[in-house]
């Protein structure tokens, strides 16, 4: 029998970074996942990518994430808002001096930092290829008996499991949840001009198509992602086009300022949905990451709301933990409840509301989206809150995404 102050189930961005952030802190976790992490990291690169807010990246740089990230990241140094190829838009560009407003990166080096963070942590085990067959949570604690037999004790379960959550769903945490008419085709380009450090959000009745920079490959090509979302009944046929319409396609899409263009990765697909838990937390038992909430990608602060529910998270239990309290004490889990309730929930409305308000067709809607930008660009204070959004530090702000150890 093992004991561990917290089981996480599930190994993927959000718990491995949970695992490191209570290592960091000096607790005790097992993290359980069905997956071969093997088959994560030795995978060509998948076209698929994360850009991490400039508050996840103070969270990486405290617990020790960035230390193994196998190359550098690509600093997002601004960020401009488009209505179609219309002029007049938005333009977010902190000063020189200050911080970039976030970093891209391929998701197979984000998966391989966390994995080798977790590796590397003295207080975390790692059980990848296990699943849980029973867990029972009751007054005194919570046990998981693996399917090969072992038994883990510990005072709190933590569900990372994803959008999908099977855990969630046995315990019958209800889920507000719907569709869009969209799906999100994402992929890297290669293309002539540099992108200067700047990231796209060009909007289109049909779906936004953001541009996002990476870094120059091997070769000193210039390279940015892409995350288009069309709809439904486009995304198989915008799969099946050759690399080279596809390109043409993309470089229609971006008005061409970035010259030509060339496909660098494979081309993905998901359908676009947006899903919010009526709750968060039940018996020694907590939500975080998209077993928690999921949103469409219009703002990219998917991942890094995930990351926010694991900083806010430690800060809660680390300090119960010193007030010699039981981690899977009702006291704690509604603090947690209370924390991120609010900002979850209106992260996931305003991205809602984004791509509602920019699918509406027509020159009139165009220009009074336009007009809107032109307004909040001239606005100060304004503008400031939503760069502090995209950041991702508004609000309650936890320890470890200011930067500072718990």
């Amino acid at each position: 029998m093992q004991r561990s102050d917290v089981i996480i189930l599930g190994g993927g961005l959000v718990g491995l970074a949970l695992a490191a952030a209570l290592d960091a802190s000096g607790l005790t976790a097992v993290v359980i996942d069905p997956a071969d992490p093997s088959t994560r990291i030795d995978a060509a690169f998948d076209g698929r990518t994360s850009a991490v807010s400039s508050s996840s990246m103070r969270m990486f740089d405290t617990i020790g994430i960035s230390d193994h990230f196998p190359a550098p990241g690509c600093p997002i140094r601004r960020i401009e808002v488009a209505d179609g190829l219309e002029p007049g838009g938005l333009a977010f560009d902190p000063a020189d001096d200050d911080e970039p407003l976030g970093w891209m990166h391929e998701n197979r080096n984000l998966r391989a930092a966390l994995l080798a963070r977790a590796e590397a942590a003295k207080h975390v085990t790692l059980l990848w290829k296990s699943r849980a067959a029973a867990i029972d949570r009751s007054d005194v604690g919570v046990t998981a008996t693996l399917e090969d037999g072992r038994v883990i004790k510990a005072a709190l379960l933590v569900v990372a499991e994803g959008r999908n959550s099977p855990t969630r769903q046995q315990v019958g945490i209800r889920v507000a949840n719907w569709k869009y008419d969209h799906a999100a085709i994402v992929s890297v380009l290669r293309h002539e001009q540099p992108h200067d450090n700047v990231a796209w959000e060009i909007f289109y009745p049909a779906g936004p198509f953001a541009l996002l920079p990476m870094n120059d490959d091997a070769d000193g090509r210039h390279r940015s992602a892409i995350v288009w979302s069309v709809r439904q009944a486009d995304a198989t046929g915008m799969l099946a086009l050759s690399d080279d319409d596809f390109a043409a396609e993309a470089k229609a899409a971006m008005g061409g300022f970035l010259g030509a263009i060339q496909t660098a990765a494979p081309r993905s697909s998901y359908p676009l949905g947006f899903h919010h838990a009526a709750r968060i937390t039940d018996t020694r038992l907590v939500l975080v990451g998209d077993a928690a909430h999921g949103m469409h990608p219009i703002a990219g602060q998917g991942v890094n709301v995930g990351y926010r529910d694991a900083a806010a998270l430690v800060q809660v239990l680390v300090e119960g933990a010193r007030l010699g309290l039981d981690l899977g004490d009702r006291q704690l889990l509604d603090r947690y409840q209370r924390w991120r309730s609010l900002d979850t929930f209106m992260v996931s409305l305003a991205t809602d509301g984004l791509a509602r308000i920019y699918g509406i067709p027509g020159k009139t809607a165009s220009r009074v989206r336009r007009f809107g930008m032109g307004l909040i660009d001239r606005i100060g204070p304004v503008k400031d809150r939503l760069m502090a959004e995209a950041r991702g530090t508004s609000g309650d702000l936890p320890l470890l995404l200011r930067g500072l150890p718990i």
